[in-house]
């Protein structure tokens, strides 16, 4: 399971051909860098300059077995941010407090002529056991508003496995490692091993990712297991050549969340259905990232498929 949102969205136009701010949000086409980004701001609390909230559904009688939460933007739009505070973001469990919570990897960071771009992540396997399910609050990511050709960004996905009696025995492989895919490195390939896959079996695919733009194309994910042919994922929100395209759905519908911004300007969460690439079955699944545009950050892969008893 995961839940997730955007911590920034568009303001005013700077002046250059930008349609209405609203009419993006609703899901137009439009990028960040045509627009003054600004925070989003849920919490009524004047604590925080940035919040956004979600909802995490889990089935009845499960229990977390574990949970990470990922959190990034880009340090560099109108203005600079402090990378001191990267590692640094609030979380409030359904009908909590907020709670701090400290990066417990190192956390990666990208910089380029036009961004400087981070991701960090936390174990909060404790607070989403103790939550339960219901919406989770994320305060305080460390990015920047303002306008620059490259864009503001920023948002935050929470990954959580559980245990059902009620559900398959599933495998379930979480990659995390911050990579940008742009006009010097267009292809990325991830290859998970040790599956143990039966044919025709049920899985899922779940991508986050910073600054995919919509409408400009070229982004393509696919998976194929036991390096059979690669089957593209896509579907009714993330087309099959611009699969990140800055939202956040599970298998091409819009999740629970405040704001539901359907387009996000670039931030992408998303969970693909894996099953017609689990067809055949296997022990190794190979995922390849590529893209013919100005490219974005990978920053996580999570997989669940069902497997042998």
């Amino acid at each position: 399971m995961r839940t997730a949102n955007s911590s920034v969205t568009c303001g005013s136009s700077p002046g250059r051909a930008a349609g209405p701010c609203t009419a993006v949000q609703q899901g137009g086409y439009g990028s960040n860098g045509r627009y003054r980004m600004t925070y989003i701001d849920v919490d009524a609390d004047a604590r925080t300059d940035n919040s956004s909230r979600a909802d995490l559904q889990l089935p009845p009688r499960s229990k977390v077995s574990y949970a990470r939460l990922y959190w990034g933007g880009n340090l560099r739009a109108g203005e600079q941010k402090q990378a001191e505070d990267n590692s640094r973001v609030l979380l409030a469990a359904p009908g909590g407090p907020y709670k701090e919570v400290r990066a417990d990897t190192p956390t990666g960071r990208r910089t380029t002529t036009g961004a400087d771009g981070f991701q960090a992540s936390a174990d909060v396997t404790a607070a989403v056991r103790d939550g339960g399910a219901g919406a989770y609050t994320v305060g305080q990511v460390n990015a920047a508003r303002g306008n620059s050709p490259v864009g503001g960004w920023g948002g935050w996905t929470l990954v959580v496995a559980y245990e059902n009696a009620r559900e398959p025995l599933r495998r379930i492989t979480l990659w995390d490692g911050f990579q940008p895919l742009n006009a010097h490195h267009r292809a990325l390939s991830v290859s998970l091993k040790g599956l143990r896959i039966p044919p025709n079996a049920r899985g899922s695919a779940g991508v986050l990712a910073y600054n995919g733009d919509r409408g400009s194309g070229n982004d393509e994910l696919s998976a194929a297991a036991d390096e059979k042919t690669p089957i593209a994922l896509w579907d009714a929100a993330n087309p099959a050549n611009d699969v990140m395209n800055s939202t956040v759905t599970d298998f091409g519908r819009d999740i629970v969340r405040r704001p539901a911004y359907r387009n996000t300007l670039g931030f992408d969460s998303d969970v693909f259905d894996l099953r017609p690439a689990l067809r055949s079955g296997g022990d190794r699944l190979d995922f390849r990232f590529t893209t013919e545009d100005a490219g974005y950050l990978l920053g996580a892969l999570f997989v669940q498929a069902d497997t042998r008893h």
